[in-house]
Parts: C-alpha cells; sequence; structure tokens
C-alpha cells in the first residue's frame, strides 16, 4: 500500500512524463510572463530549447503574436481562462503559424502562474479552406455548364435560320445574314471552351520532364518579350501515367498567362520535385510529382486570388478568364490538384500529380 507522501510522488512522477508525451505545445509563464516551463512539443513548434527559453519574456519571444502581455496579465489578475481558436504567432522574420491558444491561472510553488496550450492549425486551415474553394469551383463550373448548355442549343437554331434566309436573299443583303452567322460561331466556341474539356484523359506511362520540354520548345517559337526559360528538374522523378496533351494544356495555359503578365526580359521558372505526404483533394497522399511555374511578375490581385481558378474570372482586362478555369479541369481529372500563391514580385503556380501503383500502370 502506498501512504499518502509516496502517492503524491507517484502522482508527480506520471503529471511530468504526461507533460512530456502531450502533442499539445505546453508553456508556463510566471506572474512577470517569463518562461518557466515548456514540453518537448513546444520547444518542436518555437524551434528551440527549454534551455534557450528558459526565463525570457513573453514579448521577447513572442513579438507579433496578436495575444499581448497586456491579455495575459488579465488572466493572472482575473483567474479566468480564455480560449482563441486564430492567433497568428511570428517567430523571426520568415516563419508565421497560427494557433489555437488556451490560457489559464494556475499556481506553482504557490505563486500564480499561466499555462498556456499551443496547438497549431495551419493544415486544418489549409485543409478547410481548399475544400471549401473545390466546392465553390465545382458549383462555380456546373453553372457555367449549365448556362452554356442553355445558350447553345438556342444558337444552333438561330445560325439554321440565318443560312436558310441567306438562301432568299439577294447577295447585298446577304452580308447581314453572314453577320449573324459569323456572332453565332463565334458565341458558339465561346460556349465550348465553358464548357472545358469533356473527353477523358488517356492515360500512358511516360515521364513529366518531356511534356515540361514541349512547352519550352512551345515559347521559345513565340517569344516576342524576350522570356528566358530556367529549367530546375529532379532527375529523380519516376515516369507516371497521365494525358501528355492535357498536361501540356494545363501548364501552357499558365505559362502564356505569366508571359503576359511579366516584363519584357523576364523569367519563368519551372521546377519540378517529389514531395512527401501532400494534401490533394482532402487526401493525404505519401508521394507526388510537385510542378511549379515561377514568376517574378507583378503578382495576381489579391481581391481574386481565392476565385483564380473559376470561369470567366481574369486579372486581365482582355483577358476571358477561361485558361486557368480548364487547367483547373484538366488537372482535376488526373486526381492531381493546380494551386497558387501570389504576391507583388512573385507568382507561384503549384501542380501536384500523385506518384502512386494506379498512376504507373
Amino acid at each position: 500500500m502506498y501512504n499518502r507522501t509516496d502517492l503524491f510522488k507517484h502522482k508527480a512522477i506520471y503529471q511530468q512524463q504526461l507533460a512530456n508525451q502531450l502533442v499539445t505545445a505546453v508553456i508556463v509563464l510566471d506572474e512577470k510572463l517569463t518562461i518557466q516551463y515548456l514540453n518537448p512539443s513546444a520547444e518542436a513548434l518555437l524551434g528551440k530549447s527549454y534551455r534557450r527559453l528558459f526565463n525570457l519574456a513573453f514579448d521577447d519571444v513572442f513579438p507579433n503574436s496578436t495575444i499581448g502581455a497586456i491579455r495575459l496579465q488579465q488572466v493572472i489578475e482575473s483567474g479566468q481562462e480564455f480560449n482563441d481558436s486564430d492567433v497568428s504567432i511570428q517567430l523571426g522574420d520568415h516563419y508565421t503559424f497560427t494557433a489555437e491558444v488556451t490560457a489559464s491561472a494556475t499556481e506553482f510553488n504557490q505563486q500564480p502562474h499561466i499555462l498556456l496550450e499551443l496547438k497549431q492549425i495551419d493544415q486544418q486551415k489549409q485543409i478547410s479552406a481548399e475544400a471549401f474553394q473545390q466546392q465553390q469551383w465545382e458549383s462555380a463550373r456546373d453553372l457555367i455548364r449549365g448556362l452554356a448548355h442553355e445558350i447553345k442549343n438556342p444558337l444552333g437554331g438561330l445560325r439554321g435560320a440565318a443560312q436558310l434566309l441567306t438562301k432568299e436573299l439577294n447577295s447585298e443583303q446577304q452580308e447581314y445574314t453572314s453577320m449573324i452567322i459569323e456572332q453565332a460561331d463565334r458565341l458558339r466556341n465561346l460556349v465550348d471552351r465553358l464548357l472545358g474539356p469533356n473527353q477523358l484523359p488517356k492515360m500512358e506511362v511516360q515521364n513529366i520532364h518531356i511534356v515540361l520540354e514541349k512547352v519550352t520548345q512551345l515559347v521559345s517559337f513565340d517569344n516576342e518579350k524576350n522570356i528566358q526559360v530556367i529549367r530546375d528538374y529532379d532527375p529523380s522523378i519516376p515516369d507516371i501515367a497521365f494525358d501528355a496533351d492535357k498536361v501540356q494544356q494545363a501548364i501552357l495555359n499558365i505559362v502564356n498567362n505569366a508571359i503576359q503578365a511579366i516584363e519584357p526580359e523576364s523569367e519563368i521558372t519551372l521546377k519540378t520535385r517529389v514531395a512527401s505526404n501532400q494534401t490533394i483533394n482532402g487526401q493525404r497522399v505519401k508521394l507526388s510529382i510537385m510542378l511549379s511555374i515561377i514568376d517574378r511578375g507583378p503578382g495576381i490581385p489579391e481581391d481574386i486570388q481565392d476565385t483564380l481558378f473559376y470561369p470567366m474570372v481574369s486579372g486581365r482586362s482582355n483577358g476571358t478568364g477561361l485558361g486557368l478555369s480548364i487547367s483547373q479541369t484538366l488537372i482535376h481529372q488526373h486526381h492531381g490538384k493546380l494551386s497558387c500563391k501570389s504576391r507583388p514580385g512573385r507568382t507561384e503556380f503549384t501542380i501536384l500529380l500523385p506518384i502512386s501503383d494506379e498512376t504507373k500502370l
């Protein structure tokens, strides 16, 4: 049987071991808001050891956090905990993450302390945002396709009636029916583009770099701006099954958009790597080909970045807004993912194509 002292010691051992095993980052601050303890998960999240962070002020470690010292001081004074599910934390100049934070008042050695629990949620937010965007893109695509079919049917009748009318008119009057037929054909071509690719991809095992070389060659044939294409390939990438024409069209649409946006004599980089543990359309994929198209142009306007792949959305006054939507459809047909990150001076489109037994067959 345990006596009372042994029981407390036994409990303390388990409590200490438990804190070290938690996935949640745990940080303890004293009443002066200096760090007194952090568990291994907190060390991993902050990228620094307990020895380096011990006794440092909260504001020195988290200088740009949306949780300030005043808010933490209120926890000690009031004894009431708070929970914030969307806290932006910046460490250094380049590393920023989002966390769910719980701060509660506690006591150690009969002195008031704050127990901070941090759970990084960037990945969950990204998955949720991508799932929402995918749903919105599919809804917009279905709406456009429905409208396109409704437009296409009467267009055929309009064109046929104009052709019949042409036979009843003299040569001077046929100019008007010819214009009707010409505009009907133009609208039909636009509607066909709105409907997007309707044929399933013809899958053949091949190397993705063959497609990139064809894209580079096509760019060189019509290169009035003298754009230089930088190739940064990973030669270890295995062959996978895909439709070369469809993937080429998807990449070419992105590259052409970049060429129109950037200044003459600029560069576009085509980069390939093998990526591990990527989330594609809500599913975790162990290995995938990551293909990046990078330019140093002005960037995509922030107000259209969330709807960039919707039909009829364009950042150019003379753009149709169909190229990227078609690219999204083509990549989606390969069970892949097309995404974009853009800021002034750098725009990067990323295509992920899964490497699996199915894509190798």
